[in-house]
């Protein structure tokens, strides 16, 4: 199993800025990094290590190596959705703990603080600190919860996974979907 590692993440709003924070502590920008991080900020959310090394055209190994050092330095952050593979999202804005469904893949990302009620309880009863960045809190959504299915967001995009990333669709696409659509 990923160890995911406890480091102070740094804070960054564009890829400028973390590459500064990057160099600032004394990490080289590479041209693999550089193109790794490139297509991370592409992202709409958490991606694969294969979708990075497909969008930036770098070896895999090179991918995953330059991942590790990226969560080492806390700019990325690792998490895992349901049973798909190991995620990858930057966390210059803070991190994030998800939510995802299991029916249908939406997945939604909110602020820890968010599930501060859900901590206390867990902490309270069980006596553990709980953190659901590298692995989320799965069931289902409300629209699968409601009626077995995915229904139309009444207009709404909403984020949901394929397995290896993590996108939105216009609404359009979005209220008549299939559960496995093409791109």
């Amino acid at each position: 199993m990923t160890d995911a590692p406890r480091v102070q993440p740094l804070t960054y709003t564009d890829l400028g800025e973390a590459v500064a924070a990057l160099r600032a502590r004394g990490l080289r920008l590479t041209t693999p990094r550089r193109l790794v991080l490139e297509a991370l900020f592409a992202a709409e959310g958490p991606v694969s290590a294969e979708w990075i090394a497909s969008q930036a055209n770098v070896e895999i190994t090179s991918v995953y190596r330059n991942l590790e050092a990226l969560e080492a330095h806390g700019v990325v952050q690792h998490v895992h959705l349901g049973h798909g593979p190991g995620l990858h999202a930057l966390v210059g804005r803070g991190e994030q703990e998800y939510l995802y469904c299991e029916r249908c893949g939406e997945v939604r990302a909110v602020a820890p603080h968010e599930l501060d009620s859900v901590h206390d309880l867990i902490r309270g009863r069980f006596g553990y600190e709980v953190r659901f960045n590298h692995f989320a809190i799965g069931g289902l959504c409300t629209r699968c919860a409601d009626d077995g299915g995915p229904a139309s967001d009444k207009g709404q995009p909403r984020m949901h996974s394929h397995g290896d990333y993590i996108h939105a669709h216009p609404p359009t696409q979005v209220a008549g979907a299939n559960r496995r659509h093409h791109h």
